[in-house]
């Protein structure tokens, strides 16, 4: 069915009470015992919209919303949509500076943040010129109104009509390159993600139970957890911790999903954690990844210990979700698959001219859940949204098969005697040891200037006084002798975005 309204929230909210499916759960929290059922959702999202409008904030205005994954996050987001009010997702684990940099870019004239959050963003609140409401989700500290507080009373709006093409949310992005930039999304690219990788990808249906790992906050997360199962009427787990491997293990064994969502780092944890401790019995039927590429002996040895494959996606902040994925009897991990119906995709090479089978090129995508621009950024706009085509800032290669493989980010390649190399490359014939659980790569500089692999590993079991030795070896036996790592370095923890995105430009400054 397609609503009449060009507005998100008619096709994913209001539809289902017409559709008979007011009691079905929409949302349920772990650990809390709370839900909210479509029909909540709907008066609920409803009332919030009347919220906005009581308080004097307008349509085209922004809120910032700054919530862990609960039901009030729904209700926030849908209820925005409703308003015509546009709500900007903040990620949850940044730090002061930052938020205050977002916060006066976005001019957000309202801030939503979770009681547990509060802390975190009281020392800049008061010099922010924009912020008008601070509603906290949650007991209100002094001079704060709770959310309840904010809703209650308020009238119960009608979605508000709306364009398909006309900005319904923000995102930010993750930053894994440098500061995070404002990104647009109009109502039409929620369904249009839905139609493609939704549907026909993933096959979603109402009786699915959906766990992502991966946030509201983060375009992957949101659509995992609010698009997809929203587009059929299916049922999303909730939890708003942080996603450890044990966690998430006992999420997936209690609450039975049938879909589970997660990125690499986190899959990597996980078999990490079931080699040691035993793997539960679960009602999975499939997995995905994205955020980065999926290392291979990951995925395969997941598969081996559930019996489930994991499907390696490619997905963007700018395209709001997957556009080239592995699919469901056609994994071959150690590769990102083929374009998901819908979407178009390109290989350019730096002189600007297609890439060949076999040639490296900066990957291009066009479909229609392709964001409008970044705010307040003409010229990063001009550079990645091409007219139909998107800069995705990946290298490359295009298999004969058609199937694309992953290597590394424009900014992260660099030549070792005239040779181009991947940083992923390397990074994977690393993980691919049993004494490594993460590993990133950057180049660095040796006493003649030139540049050479240099390894940034965590490992995963006691090492023995030679593994720097072994590990080269073990390099130049899997991927060739000029790839190996000069100089490994041994670290606790990698720098990441929230996503679980390596930040490399970090390590670059650390090891120059």
């Amino acid at each position: 069915m397609t609503p009449a309204s060009g507005n998100a929230a008619s096709y994913f909210v209001d539809r289902h009470i017409a559709e008979g499916q007011s009691d079905k759960v929409a949302f349920k929290e772990w650990g809390t015992g709370r839900s909210l059922t479509y029909g909540a959702l709907a008066q609920n999202s409803g009332q919030f919209a009347g919220a906005l409008l009581r308080a004097g904030i307008q349509p085209e205005q922004r809120i910032a919303v700054l919530v862990h994954d609960q039901i009030e996050f729904p209700e926030i987001f849908w209820g925005g949509l409703k308003s015509g009010v546009i709500p900007v997702l903040l990620n949850t684990l940044l730090a002061a500076p930052l938020y205050e940099t977002i916060l006066n870019d976005s001019r957000a004239v309202a801030l939503f943040v979770s009681e547990a959050l509060y802390e975190t963003v009281k020392p800049i609140l008061e010099k922010n010129t924009y912020l008008k409401h601070v509603v906290v989700v949650g007991d209100a500290p002094f001079g704060c109104v709770s959310y309840a507080d904010f809703v209650a009373g308020a009238e119960e709006l009608p979605t508000f009509e709306a364009s398909p093409d006309e900005v319904a949310f923000w995102l930010y992005s993750s930053g894994s390159t440098g500061s995070p930039k404002g990104v647009t999304h109009v109502h039409g690219n929620l369904q249009a993600t839905a139609d493609t990788y939704g549907a026909q990808v993933l096959g979603i249906t109402s009786d699915d139970i959906v766990y992502s790992a991966a946030k509201f906050f983060f375009a992957y997360g949101l659509g995992n957890a609010m698009t997809f199962p929203m587009s059929v009427g299916a049922t999303t787990i909730l939890f708003a911790g942080r996603p450890t491997p044990d966690v998430v293990l006992d999420i997936i064994a209690k609450e039975n999903p049938t879909l589970f969502c997660g990125v690499p780092t986190l899959y990597a944890a996980m078999v990490a954690h079931m080699d040691a401790s035993g793997t539960p019995k679960t009602a999975l039927r499939q997995c995905i990844s994205a955020g980065e590429a999926l290392p291979e002996n990951v995925g395969q040895r997941w598969t081996a210990l559930v019996g489930t494959d994991i499907l390696d996606g490619v997905g963007s902040t700018e395209m709001l979700h997957i556009f080239l994925s592995n699919a469901p009897g056609d994994v071959e991990y150690g590769t990102s698959g083929t374009a998901v119906p819908g979407y178009d995709l390109r290989l350019v090479t730096d002189e600007g001219s297609e890439a060949g089978p076999g040639e490296l090129g900066e990957l291009l995508v066009r479909g229609a859940s392709s964001a409008s621009g970044y705010w307040n950024n003409r010229s990063k706009s001009r550079a990645t949204f091409e007219g139909e085509w998107t800069r995705t800032g990946d290298k490359y290669e295009r298999r004969a098969d058609g199937r694309y493989v992953y290597c590394g980010r424009t900014d992260d390649m660099f030549k070792v005697s005239g040779i181009w190399i991947s940083p992923f490359e390397v990074e994977s014939a690393l993980v691919n040891h049993p004494a490594v659980l993460e590993a990133a790569v950057v180049a660095h500089q040796d006493d003649e200037g030139l540049e050479k692999p240099r390894a940034i590993i965590v490992l995963e079991a006691d090492a023995p006084d030679d593994l720097e030795d072994i590990l080269k070896q073990h390099v130049k036996d899997t991927i060739g002798l000029w790839k190996y790592p000069r100089w490994i370095d041994v670290v606790d923890e990698l720098p990441k975005t929230a996503t679980g995105k390596i930040q490399r430009f970090k390590l670059r400054k650390d090891v120059s």
